[in-house]
């Protein structure tokens, strides 16, 4: 089901000849997470996603408010059956025609809704182990940390970890540091100290990331840092775990020869977790 400027409906016939999002990735997005009728961090997606906007120079209309975006999403997760929780894609793009340069700034947005099983986060149960990615890396600047379109670094490093086996990789910024991994955001923990990438690094300004390190920072017993990371100290780590607003926490298991523990994370997805219900 779809909800199109406004319009639900199961499908809608989209001219591709003119749509900038098609043609030129113009267009930013944000993946939500909803529980029964709580959008989950929407004031963190909102803010996120009119920051990128104004990055990008679009148009913001006046009825881009947050209570807008709340109504849109709630209306949409009603038009399809019950399940547990629900992924909200929204996607926001250039209303125009024209080639790089857009002859106008409006928008439009397409927002997508799929059931999801659970309603609280989950730690896997399964293995999850990831390599390095070294095809194609990312720049460390502004950009690379919104939510746009131009995924094409993680298209590829998808593919490839599919080719190989793996269930995730680590991507790589310009300066041969660790961004990000390739849906997620990335946290070492070495003892007690828990580090993940700066933004500086090139890695998205993720909506769990911005969470974590806001709990990290009221919970004893751990210290916190964000820091450039290499990937030799991914070796060095006792524990490495990826985060995103719909998975939650997820905790690597191997990494080379390599082999981690989970007690963090599971301490800290218990955590958040309370914090949800």
């Amino acid at each position: 089901m779809y909800n199109l400027n406004g319009t639900i409906a199961a499908d809608f016939q989209v001219s591709l000849q003119n749509n900038r999002a098609f043609l030129y990735g113009d267009a930013v997005f944000e993946t939500i997470k909803v529980v029964d009728n709580n959008i989950l961090f929407l004031e963190d997606h909102y803010f996120r996603l009119m920051a990128s906007m104004r990055i990008l120079r679009m148009e913001i209309p006046d009825q881009f408010t947050m209570e807008f975006f709340e109504n849109q999403i709630l209306e949409l997760k009603n038009a399809i059956a019950p399940a547990p929780s629900y992924r909200i894609r929204i996607t926001v793009y250039r209303d125009s025609d024209g080639f790089y340069y857009p002859n106008s700034k409006e928008v439009s947005f397409l927002m997508h809704v799929l059931p999801l099983q659970n309603k609280l986060f989950q730690l896997n149960n399964t293995p999850l182990e990831i390599e390095l990615f070294k095809d194609f890396s990312i720049n460390a600047q502004l950009l690379s940390t919104l939510k746009s379109t131009n995924r094409m670094v993680q298209i590829t490093g998808s593919i490839f970890a599919k080719e190989n086996g793996y269930d995730n990789c680590v991507v790589l910024n310009t300066d041969k540091n660790v961004a990000e991994a390739l849906d997620s955001n990335i946290f070492m923990v070495v003892g007690n100290h828990i580090v993940t990438p700066p933004l500086a690094d090139g890695c998205l300004n993720g909506i769990l990331r911005k969470q974590l390190i806001a709990m990290l920072s009221k919970t004893e017993g751990y210290t916190f840092e964000e820091k450039s990371i290499s990937p030799f100290d991914l070796q060095k780590a006792d524990e490495l775990f990826l985060t995103n607003a719909i998975k939650g926490i997820q905790s690597v298991t191997k990494y080379r020869k390599k082999s981690f523990d989970n007690k963090v994370a599971q301490a800290l997805l218990n955590k958040l977790n309370l914090q949800l219900i």
